[in-house]
């Protein structure tokens, strides 16, 4: 993608432009134009925000969240991943509000593209603006859906204050808007913008958190197999070399853009610095055996601190930031065909990271193994809490309490809207 700055013309942001991130569930643009006034060549610069808002409004910290609450990083050496874990799991932290105000902040913007491209005759941009809004409008859901449980469900823009919908209900609208997005994309001019495969790897991320496991399996392998997609070396894959690897990404290369996670990861020592916000913990540095290939752009020891490795520029740059890869596909794959099908896909995966192959005994031992694997494959990808969260497993591996494998609804917009109900527990 090209660079993203706000200079796209005036009308995109007048279309686009909410004064609040703080109660995003009933606020109404002031200063939004009518759509039915758009035409077809305002599009493009539509489009470039509508992809600026996906990136920027949830904050860097939600990029990383899963990975903050996933048990593998802590703040220091003298603290535990229980504390980081902690305090974020609180109605009153800003991470937590960032990402709720964030993924509406972004919704908002996104049913707004919806609707205008619903009044603009067919052609290719329309058609690729609209189907890249339904891709947006499922993903900002899957990542609701995956933090709060039952959440306001907004197919368009409202002045109302909305009710919590329940998560079957959620989770049914993201695999509509993935439908509808199908019918519109196909190839992408680059893997920075949205594909038709971008859509798939989500509907097999989708099917499988729901427990839909041919759907998940038949998804993912229609990547693996497309001839289009192979495993690739980290080297290129996070240092952004041409790769075969990469389903969609976002290229990040904003000014004004909010996601800087390698300065979060390394600390000021590193030559590009950075604030050292989180470190790897010993337990799961060890967990990388000597011959695996992904250690070394995985793990950087920075002055006697581990630190994540996949995103180089600490304060001098921004970082793309990877949403899909083949990788996770066959991982998918795996878990959702089980030990006798799926344990081939799992140690190629394996044998290619210069790792022998992988021999469970049973379907439990074969789950625990996908695991272990994603965790070591998807460090710093913003997948393990949940990974933990939707296999059963979060409270006994985190040590954390039965409440707490939802986030708590942020205290502000309780105060705000009176429908809205706390998750129990907070």
């Amino acid at each position: 993608m090209k660079r993203l700055k706000f200079n796209y013309i005036a009308l995109a942001a007048a279309l686009l432009f909410s004064s609040s991130c703080a109660n995003q569930l009933d606020l109404y643009s002031h200063s939004a134009m009518a759509p039915e006034a758009v035409t077809e060549g305002d599009l493009p610069a539509l489009r470039i925000g509508m992809y600026n808002n996906m990136q920027n409004d949830p904050g860097v910290h939600n990029f990383i969240l899963f990975d903050l609450l996933g048990g593998d990083l802590q703040t220091s050496a003298n603290t535990s991943p229980i504390n980081l874990i902690t305090s974020l799991l609180s109605p009153l932290n800003s991470v937590v509000s960032r990402g709720w105000n964030g993924y509406y902040s972004s919704l908002y913007q996104v049913n707004n593209v919806i609707d205008i491209c619903n009044k603009q005759e067919a052609s290719a941009i329309r058609n690729k603006t609209l189907g890249e809004a339904y891709y947006f409008r499922a993903l900002n859901y899957y990542n609701l859906v995956t933090r709060w449980g039952d959440v306001p469900l907004l197919p368009e823009n409202t002045l109302e204050k909305p009710f919590r919908t329940a998560k079957a209900e959620v989770w049914g609208f993201i695999e509509q808007n993935l439908t509808e997005a199908a019918k519109l994309l196909t190839t992408a001019d680059s893997y920075y913008y949205v594909s038709a495969d971008a859509i798939t790897a989500l509907q097999a991320r989708v099917y499988l958190a729901q427990g839909k496991k041919a759907q998940a399996a038949e998804a993912a392998e229609k990547l693996i197999t497309s001839g289009k997609y192979a495993l690739d070396s980290f080297e290129k894959i996070f240092r952004k070399q041409a790769n075969s690897e990469i389903i969609f990404s976002f290229e990040n290369l904003s000014e004004e853009s909010s996601i800087n996670i390698s300065d979060l990861f390394y600390s000021y020592a590193h030559p590009n610095k950075g604030q050292g916000n989180y470190r790897i913990t010993d337990k799961t540095v060890n967990l990388f055996s000597g011959t695996d290939k992904r250690r070394n752009m995985t793990i950087i020891n920075i002055a006697g601190t581990e630190c994540v490795n996949k995103y180089p520029s600490g304060q001098t740059g921004r970082d793309p930031v990877i949403i899909s890869r083949i990788a996770e596909m066959y991982l998918i794959s795996a878990e959702a065909q089980g030990l006798q099908s799926g344990l081939g896909r799992l140690n190629q995966l394996r044998n290619y990271r210069g790792l022998p192959n992988a021999n469970p005994a049973s379907e439990a031992d074969f789950l625990d193994a996908v695991l272990a694997e994603r965790q070591l494959e998807l460090l710093g990808e913003n997948f393990r809490y949940y990974d933990l969260v939707r296999t059963g497993k979060a409270i006994s591996s985190l040590g954390i309490l039965n409440y707490q494998t939802l986030l708590p609804i942020p205290g502000s917009e309780l105060q705000r809207n009176s429908n809205l109900t706390p998750n129990p527990g907070y």
